[in-house]
């Protein structure tokens, strides 16, 4: 559903026009608001979980891959229009206007990757960027790299965001978020033209130590044991990880516990079995009985006493008739010869393993402080050139791979304006760019990028991608177009302070 607020009239952009200038206003019902992690425990959990086991979720996450490439047939013109002046919001740094020109292009720092559990259970990673925040403790990213579209749940779990990330090496700390913003129609509706978020996060945090425990947990059967492990997984508040289900036979039950549960017929010793007995008679519980048993098993023929002699050697009986491992017992009655094994159904146990994370933690202090943050621009004309910065991974649809998603990369163009029906996008802007999209989504689109300070005007995050001409190699980014409204979502968010973890 497309609801668009009219703020006095659509004026066209110029050019980038000072902060102050265009305040739209932002009706309170356009922005979502979702809690990520709401207090200090919790996203110390999170963050613990990243750190743990030698940062090993963080280094095998994969890029994110949900509603990635779009069909070339589904990108279209058309596109967005102004829904009231431009405007933007200078960045950390960059508040009083100053000129800059450089031929080089130097890599943003407020660049990073956000990572996060998926509807598969599994962590990925996006890009995303820090902006300019007056606590200085703000992201910006796609609205699916925190929003769950694949299962419909509020936000994806275990959500941080690592600036400069780098095979497991976090330089500025990891960022929990604390709350993510939208606009509603992407949060109920799912709407393409709002596919964006601003996620307030927690003060950075370094390990300084970390080690990891758990004792094992018996469940009577399998399916509270799955319930169990279902539950502490589903819990942001826990450093759990890695759990798994072991199956154990309980020696020291005989028979099911409780009533109906598992048992499992185990072959046991004759002195074993002799010490539960195998029926009421001998002054055991009743209830053993139908849980004990022997195998009766008389030699016969011509050669019944050398096959039994034969039995009895392979097995070293002793005199006594016993075998060397104990579970068989050989003996002669009426002139016939036997041989006995014995049985016990015992109980069947579920046991939980897995490690909680006991990680130590210091405070590295404010996104913004760290990294910088870059400004916000709306309602700003189709036509003009944007770096676009991300960590790009995955293959051409013709199988070349093109990147690793290892290290941060920028393409630069000029934006068009696009329609992609498939993802309900009516005003979207596109702009030529060779990455492809596992990786990408979230990618930041920078106005007036000045390589010397390493900053601009966030205008767009990457949502999607697309072979346009159909030569099996990506060549389209798709964003949506940054108006009034994105400035309503982004200033909901931008004076919101999140504080410190530890």
């Amino acid at each position: 559903m497309k609801r668009t607020i009219t703020f006095g009239g659509i004026v066209a952009a110029t050019g980038l026009l000072a902060a102050g200038l265009a305040t739209p206003a932002q009706a309170a019902d356009e922005v979502a608001k979702d809690v990520l992690a709401n207090t200090n425990y919790a996203a110390q959990q999170v963050a613990k979980f990243w750190y743990g086991e030698n940062k090993a979720n963080l280094i095998n996450a994969t890029p994110y891959n949900v509603e990635t490439t779009l069909p070339a047939k589904h990108v279209s013109g058309g596109g967005p229009a102004a829904d009231t002046k431009p405007g933007v919001v200078p960045a950390i740094g960059d508040e009083k206007k100053a000129a800059s020109k450089s031929k080089n292009v130097n890599l943003p720092k407020t660049s990073g990757k956000v990572f996060f559990i998926g509807a598969d259970k599994k962590p990925h990673w996006c890009s995303a960027t820090s902006v300019q925040s007056q606590y200085r403790n703000l992201v910006a990213t796609a609205g699916h790299c925190v929003y769950d579209t694949e299962s419909n749940k509020a936000t994806l779990d275990k959500w941080v965001f690592i600036p400069g990330y780098y095979q497991g090496k976090t330089p500025w700390g990891i960022y929990v978020g604390k709350t993510a913003y939208t606009h509603y129609d992407f949060d109920v509706y799912e709407d393409g033209d709002r596919d964006y978020a601003f996620v307030t996060v927690y003060n950075g945090v370094l390990p300084t130590g970390a080690a990891v425990s758990k004792d094992p947990v018996a469940f009577e059967t399998k399916a509270l044991a799955e319930k169990a492990k279902a539950d502490i997984e589903a819990n942001k508040e826990n450093g759990a990880s890695r759990l798994w289900i072991e199956r154990v036979v309980d020696t020291k039950k005989i028979g099911p516990d409780p009533a109906g549960s598992e048992v499992q017929k185990t072959d046991v010793t004759r002195a074993a079995f002799k010490a539960v007995g195998n029926n009421a008679s001998k002054g055991y519980p009743a209830t053993y009985a139908p849980h004990t048993g022997v195998n009766r098993q008389e030699f016969t023929g011509d050669n019944a006493k050398q096959a039994w002699e034969t039995a009895k050697a392979a097995a070293k009986a002793g005199n006594d008739g016993v075998s060397a491992d104990g579970k068989a017992y050989f003996y002669t009655s009426g002139g016939k010869y036997y041989k006995h094994t014995y049985w016990i159904e015992y109980d069947v146990d579920y046991v939980l393993h897995g490690r909680v994370l006991w990680v130590g933690l210091k405070d590295v202090g404010r996104l913004g402080d760290n990294v910088g943050g870059q400004g916000l621009a709306y309602n700003q004309k189709v036509g003009v050139n944007v770096f676009v910065f991300g960590y790009p991974s995955g293959s051409h649809p013709d199988g070349n791979h093109a990147y690793n998603g290892k290290t941060l990369k920028w393409s630069y163009g000029k934006t068009f304006a696009a329609q992609v029906p498939a993802i309900k996008g009516e005003e979207l802007v596109g702009v030529k760019s060779s990455f492809t999209g596992e990786g990408s989504l979230g990618s930041a689109w920078l106005l007036q990028y000045k390589s010397a300070k390493r900053i601009g005007y966030l205008n767009g995050v990457t949502i999607a991608v697309a072979d346009r001409d159909g030569n099996k190699r990506i060549d389209t980014s798709v964003s949506p177009y940054f108006d009034g409204e994105t400035y309503g979502v982004y200033k909901a968010a931008a004076s919101l302070w999140s504080g410190k973890i530890v």
